[in-house]
């Protein structure tokens, strides 16, 4: 699949690996995807970012997904159907800081490698990688861009999604910025 990514999302890539690098994940994650995207100041993707004010809003971004992280993953759909059956998500959560310490739910990061080379890529950011060619090709196009990339991270359900949505950024939000305001026509895929 890598072969139908442009350079664009080839580098959007690769910084997502060098980001889970930098901030010592065991794995490149949904995360590390959406930071190389904010990182690229060339591309389709990157103007859409611009263009919904996200570029300008990544230290918000970074705040709220730690903020994810310290709840263990868990997303506002979570907490939302948790608190549903009566329970507090942010006070289990102080609760376990209380016991084990600040971020004792982050997880990952924290234990050492035992083998050399490149992390992998988790479960979710695969599946990003395989929206994003399906979101290509249910927009006729051949190659995978970084507005695959950004449009496949706004239509997965999930941490990097909800912080997206709160930004302002879905699928519907991104594609008129990339495509134009007839384009919410197209089903996210």
């Amino acid at each position: 699949m890598f072969e139908r990514f442009t350079k664009d999302a080839r580098a959007t890539v690769t910084g997502a690996v060098e980001h889970a690098e930098r901030t010592g994940a065991d794995t490149v994650a949904e995360e590390h995807l959406l930071f190389a995207l904010l990182d690229r100041d060339t591309g389709r993707a990157s103007f859409a970012i611009a263009a919904l004010g996200l570029a300008d809003r990544r230290d918000s971004v970074a705040a709220a997904l730690a903020e994810v992280r310290r709840r263990g993953g868990m997303t506002r759909a979570d907490a939302d159907a948790l608190a549903d059956i009566g329970i507090d998500l942010a006070a289990v959560v102080s609760r376990i800081e209380e016991a084990h310490g600040e971020g004792a739910l982050r997880g990952g990061g924290g234990g050492r490698r035992r083998w050399t080379g490149g992390r992998p890529f988790s479960r979710e950011a695969k599946k990003i990688l395989e929206k994003s060619l399906r979101v290509a090709l249910g927009r006729g196009d051949r190659s995978i861009g970084g507005e695959h990339l950004l449009l496949a991270l706004t239509a997965s359900p999930g941490p990097v999604a909800d912080v997206l949505a709160d930004h302002g950024v879905t699928y519907a939000s991104a594609e008129r910025a990339l495509y134009g305001a007839g384009a919410g026509d197209r089903e996210a895929g």
